[in-house]
């Protein structure tokens, strides 16, 4: 068995849903778990149809228009997405009526993407003579506690997984499964969605309990790059990375798995494949626990724009243990994530992002410290072996010194397989095409 999860671009209109059912074809004897997103912006066109509900107008068109032209050009009826489209009706009705939307609501709205999504996709291959059938996710087992918009799932799901899906893995049932991805419901039968990076949790979450022999997240890349191919034409597949490597990569930029998504791979040590939609025959990349053979010193490189850089600076005897403390519990009390930091016994400097209203933070640091923020900067990430972190930074900052580029700070990550450091935003670009000449040319 292996799991085939597919974007929303990948299913963005009927051409692309007719190309997707062909590599869902291609990979059958493999026997496919298949998890989808809505299709193209129908997440968007769902909450702007909300939006319009708050004021009192219910129109459904837009989404509808989308699906049902898609339903024709693919040649099939579904009297489902029908259905469907009645009962979204009946639910901006009733946001009309309030002339509000709660969390709850919004969880229950969005879901009609994914929905019309699989039922699309298992009529199309049903009609192309290929046995599929779509399940929203808890027909499968999918549990999650009630924090609508970002819910976690329950352990139970290692259980109830298993229990819908075996008969298909053992063969005693030949319909593919299509499934939709982000999407689950609490103990309450309330529909939540699983927040960033859902549809890849909804994909490992199946691979992990079930025991896959991997999973796969299907993109338009021959797999992970050395760094982004817009800013380096010559970035090149990185053939294997690491699941920390991974987690990584997304957390500094780079399109790969959200890193919640890979905790259940990381449990039972199910590899993920990133595979090109555009290129069948490309092996991708594969994510694995440990290394297969050497260790190569730079896997990629990333780059993260438009952050802030906070300096901060103790004006009080507090002590190390004190200073951090009063910082740390700052950032706590204003929900504010820090990204890259640096620190000494009286000094800390660290980053977050641009949107972050900083006001009432900076107020409360400054009753104790120095403050300085410092717009426009970027971080640029090495993916790397930290054994050979000496003579990274050698190389790195002898390339970066040699193009005239300023680094205003540098953080080893405690994973040990990052060094990050800030620019300025623009002279992002160039640092990572100088660090790609330097360990890749």
């Amino acid at each position: 068995m292996i799991v085939m999860k597919f974007g929303g671009s990948s299913v963005a209109n009927a051409e692309r849903i007719k190309h997707v059912a062909s590599i869902i074809q291609a990979y059958k004897e493999k026997r496919p778990v298949v998890v989808l997103s809505a299709m193209g912006d129908t997440t968007d066109h769902l909450l702007e149809a909300a939006d319009k509900a708050v004021e009192g107008t219910v129109d459904v068109a837009g989404v509808a228009k989308l699906h049902e032209d898609t339903a024709k050009e693919l040649g099939i009826k579904i009297n489902t997405i029908e259905s469907l489209l009645e009962e979204l009706k009946q639910l901006l009705t009733g946001i009309s009526m309030l002339k509000e939307i709660s969390k709850r609501s919004r969880d229950y709205l969005v879901s009609f993407g994914e929905r019309m999504s699989v039922r699309m996709m298992a009529a199309y291959l049903e009609s192309q003579n290929i046995p599929a059938c779509f399940y929203d996710a808890w027909d499968i087992g999918f549990l999650s506690d009630s924090n609508f918009m970002s819910a976690e799932l329950l352990d139970d799901v290692w259980e109830t997984i298993p229990q819908y899906l075996t008969a298909y893995k053992d063969g005693t049932s030949n319909s593919i499964p299509i499934v939709t991805g982000f999407i689950a419901k609490d103990r309450k039968g309330n529909i939540t969605t699983l927040g960033r990076g859902g549809s890849d949790l909804t994909a490992t979450m199946i691979g992990a309990a079930m025991g896959a022999d991997e999973v796969q997240t299907w993109k338009d890349v021959d797999g992970i790059l050395t760094t982004d191919p817009r800013v380096v034409k010559e970035a090149k597949p990185v053939p294997e990375v690491t699941y920390e490597e991974a987690q990584e990569l997304a957390m500094f930029g780079a399109q790969v798995l959200h890193p919640r998504s890979m905790l259940p791979v990381r449990k039972t040590g199910t590899p993920v494949r990133v595979k090109n939609s555009y290129n069948i025959s490309s092996p991708g990349s594969i994510i694995v626990e440990k290394h297969s053979g050497a260790i190569p010193p730079v896997c990629a490189i990333t780059t993260v724009k438009h952050i802030q850089l906070i300096d901060i600076v103790s004006s009080r005897m507090l002590g190390a243990a004190g200073f951090l403390a009063h910082i740390f519990n700052n950032f706590l009390k204003w929900g504010i994530s820090i990204d890259v930091i640096a620190t000494s016994e009286v000094s800390v400097s660290l980053t977050v992002n641009t949107k972050t209203d900083l006001t009432g933070l900076i107020s409360d640091l400054e009753q104790a410290s120095q403050v300085t923020v410092k717009k426009d900067k970027a971080i640029v990430t090495i993916i790397c072996d930290a054994a050979h972190s000496s003579s990274i930074l050698a190389s790195g900052f002898k390339a970066l010194e040699e193009a005239g580029i300023n680094v205003q700070m540098i953080s080893q990550g405690a994973s040990k397989v990052n060094i990050s450091m800030i620019v300025d935003d623009d002279e992002a670009d160039k640092a990572v095409k100088v660090l790609h000449t330097a360990f890749f040319n």
